[in-house]
């Protein structure tokens, strides 16, 4: 925990504000458009019992799913202090025998799980900050031709603003969503206080009642009420950012409070005023409001996107240091927290994503139906993945495990199959997202694991290499660093290089850099063996959320009494060109796919951190 001034309860505090701004901004902008598409989506009748039987049906979603579920369970299962799904999977899957016995089923659904949230991703910023720009109609009806406008531009200008990087703009997200959260509040209270009828939903007889009475229409409408829940998903992956305490701390004493008082108020505003269906959020207070209000939802909206982008971004990081995907270029934009970065092609890639479904869709209410489908199939993979951890890994009982998560897998269905009915309607785009991208990763795993399979078959232990050094080979002054992945073998490029250029550096490093399964490195992260003639063998090993800086991590060694001068070094990096060949390792599509994702890889000199005024890149060709 950060120092504070004020010791550790200030600590607590500050953190837990901290946590509001970043983890519930996607739950916390809910009560935009949750409650008015569960009616209006459906055309259920704005009736008292249908009122009160969806406010009910809100209230024990997010007591079951998020209270429970995630806050009191799924928040246990961190992989040495890191959450979400991907750091799951490989807490899972990891390495070890489990993957050995078939666990790679697994890996593939926790995988796929990963790939849906980028379908999350692109759609939260767009229904968020349009369901807010649509205020603009509640406050003056002839401004709804400014709605797309005015959503565009502020799309354009947040996903603009990302290369300055999110610490400084970060700082003020606490006390904008601890207001917004305390303004939710007063209008619930406000509203329920005429109208305590409403309090009946705690009653969850109401919501089963609700489901009885409106039918299939009801049943769909689960679709619509699952959007008070979609952020469960977003609190686990920023378990790793501030803790399991200030993350339950946040929940329980605001966020939960706050929401629940909001769809209440929501509900005792429609039992007397039915027609505010239309806008239930901007219409709960006092004409004068709406524009303060206008404005602060556009706020917690813009802070919702934001939490969701950098949420891509580190997402993609932690799939390309476990090799799922090609390197990226990585913008690192503070010197101080490693986890801050930028990803040029991801923001524009999200930024044509988000605008064109503002353009296309129209309308938050058009969104919707776009919305639900991706969360609830992750969340589905959530609850499986929790229950082979806690059989396999914390040791629970079959029957305990199963009493646990079965509520949860049912629920989890009845979700999902709600949201099925989406698919027509524009819940196909984050599938099609997760099915381009899941596409993506295992074409680049598979391809990557062939070019292994084809540089083992010519490779060379290093020991056996140097013994058979022809004798015109010149050990020149110097130090050389050659960056290889399998440890104790030549790598080509030493090969290549020295039997062209009949010469070999005087001391000669080679570095395997190795992402580990957990976030952070467990034990030494360096580790150097003195192979003899000069040579040395060193492996660098990091966790999947850690920087891998191969400078940095070189200048830790001793230099008082290595032989080697690592300011005039020069790094020696392979590149392959893949070259497809008539027998298939993968289908002829995916190997131009995977030959096309090697070229558009970043440099691996500037992911590592290696200064660009001394590397040499060495190509060789491989045969696929």
């Amino acid at each position: 925990m950060p120092e504070v001034p004020g010791g550790k309860r200030a600590g607590a505090a500050a953190l837990t504000i901290g946590a509001l701004g970043v983890v519930f901004g996607d739950i916390g902008t809910s009560p935009l458009y949750a409650f008015r598409e569960t009616f209006e989506g459906h055309s259920i009748a704005v009736s008292e019992a249908n009122v009160v039987g969806a406010v009910s049906l809100i209230l024990w979603s997010l007591i079951l799913v998020v209270s429970i579920k995630y806050v009191v369970f799924i928040l246990r299962a961190d992989n040495r202090g890191e959450g979400g799904i991907l750091a799951l999977t490989e807490l899972v899957v990891g390495s070890g025998p489990g993957r050995r016995r078939g666990t790679w089923a697994l890996l593939l659904v926790g995988l796929f799980g990963m790939a849906l949230l980028y379908g999350d991703g692109v759609i939260t910023p767009a229904i968020s900050v349009l369901s807010a720009v649509e205020g603009l109609e509640v406050v003056n009806p002839a401004l709804h031709t400014w709605v797309i406008p005015l959503s565009v531009g502020i799309l354009i200008g947040l996903f603009a603003v990302q290369s300055r990087g999110t610490g400084a703009v970060g700082a003020l997200f606490g006390p904008v969503m601890l207001l917004w959260f305390g303004t939710l509040a007063v209008l619930g209270v406000l509203r329920m206080v005429g109208e305590p009828a409403v309090l009946a939903a705690f009653n969850p007889l109401a919501a089963i009642s609700y489901l009885g009475r409106t039918g299939f229409a009801g049943f769909l409408s689960l679709g619509s009420v699952f959007l008070v829940v979609t952020g469960g998903e977003a609190l686990y992956a920023d378990l790793g950012h501030f803790g399991r305490n200030p993350i339950r701390r946040g929940w329980f004493m605001v966020a939960f409070p706050a929401l629940a008082l909001n769809y209440l108020g929501q509900g005792a505003l429609l039992l007397t005023h039915p027609e505010s269906i239309h806008n239930p959020l901007f219409n709960m207070g006092p004409d004068w409001s709406r524009v303060p209000l206008l404005v602060l939802a556009t706020c917690a909206t813009v802070i919702a996107s934001q939490a969701l982008i950098s949420g891509a971004f580190s997402l993609t990081v932690q799939a390309t240091q476990l090799d799922y995907l090609p390197r990226p270029t990585i913008r690192h934009t503070s010197a101080a927290h490693s986890g801050q970065v930028y990803l040029p092609a991801v923001n524009w890639l999200l930024a044509i994503g988000c605008v064109g479904l503002v353009v296309t869709f129209g309308s938050s209410t058009s969104l919707a139906a776009a919305y639900g489908i991706a969360v609830t199939a992750t969340m589905g993979i959530t609850t499986l993945l929790f229950f082979v951890l806690a059989r396999n890994q914390w040791g629970w009982s079959t029957a305990r495990a199963l009493a646990v998560c079965v509520p949860f897998a049912v629920l989890d269905l009845g979700f999902f199959g709600a949201n099925l009915f989406k698919i027509p309607d524009g819940g196909w785009f984050p599938i099609v997202v997760a099915v381009v991208i899941i596409v993506m990763m295992t074409t680049w795993r598979t391809g990557r694991r062939a070019v292994g399979e084809r540089l083992d078959a010519g490779a060379t232990g290093i020991e056996e290499w140097l013994a058979a050094l022809p004798e015109d080979v010149v050990r020149v002054p110097g130090t050389a660093v050659f960056l290889y992945s399998r440890p104790r073998t030549a790598p080509p490029a030493m090969r290549t290089n020295t039997a062209h250029n009949h010469a070999l550096h005087s001391h000669v490093l080679l570095v395997a850099v190795k992402a580990a399964p957990e976030p952070h490195c467990p034990g030494p992260s360096l580790c150097v063996e003195d192979l003899g003639q000069g040579v040395y063998q060193i492996e660098i090993r990091h966790g999947f959320m850690e920087k891998a800086d191969v400078v940095e991590s070189l200048h830790s060694l001793d230099l008082d009494r290595a032989p080697f001068d690592l300011e005039e070094a020069t790094f020696f990096i392979g590149r392959e060109s893949v070259i497809p060949t008539p027998v298939h390792t993968m289908a002829g599509w995916r190997e131009r796919l995977f030959a096309s994702q090697l070229r558009a890889a970043a440099p691996a000199s500037r992911f590592f951190g290696l200064p660009s005024s001394r590397v040499v890149e060495v190509g060789s060709q491989v045969e696929i």
